[in-house]
């Protein structure tokens, strides 16, 4: 194992990925045609690439390795779709199956959906809970994830109740 690999591993969600793609391969291979799989084993590649480099370019800008790494980000991420853009255009102009191309370059979001779920932090049974009937309920907006702000005294709405 080289340091480069070791330094950079591949991720949970990367290897979902893979195993995705390999089984949509696989069945499209058998269930739909050639040109399909082949633009999808080429679609899953792509953004497997994409991907690994956005997630570097991510951890290298969050983790702080280096100074003025948010800047090459941000310029790494404008090229590495200009050439993503530039491989699905030559993929297609060579004849390669759309359809096949788009699902697999969509594969990784299922795989990140997943590799979400399967991390989050678990509901503890045991923690306090606010009881239904309290009335900090009518001030929480879930919509928004913040507490209603409650209306001036101007603006104050009065709904009539019907006989």
């Amino acid at each position: 194992m080289s340091a480069r690999s070791q330094r950079f591993p591949i991720g949970p969600v990367e290897r979902l990925h893979a195993v995705l793609a390999l089984t949509a391969l696989a069945g499209s291979w058998l269930l739909v045609s050639r040109g399909f799989a082949i633009g999808l084993a080429l679609g899953a590649v792509l953004e497997a690439v994409n991907f690994r480099s956005l997630r570097r370019a991510s951890e290298s800008v969050l983790g702080g390795e280096a100074a003025g790494a948010a800047a090459g980000a941000v310029m790494g991420f404008g090229l590495r779709f200009v050439l993503l853009a530039a491989a699905v255009g030559i993929a297609l102009h060579a004849g390669i199956h759309p359809v096949g191309l788009v699902v697999g370059l969509s594969l990784i979001v299922p795989a990140a959906v997943i590799g979400a779920w399967t991390v989050r932090p678990r509901p503890d049974p045991n923690a306090e809970a606010i009881p239904a009937d309290d009335p900090s309920w009518e001030r929480w907006d879930a919509w928004r994830a913040k507490e209603v702000e409650p209306p001036e005294d101007d603006d104050e709405v009065v709904v009539e109740e019907d006989p």
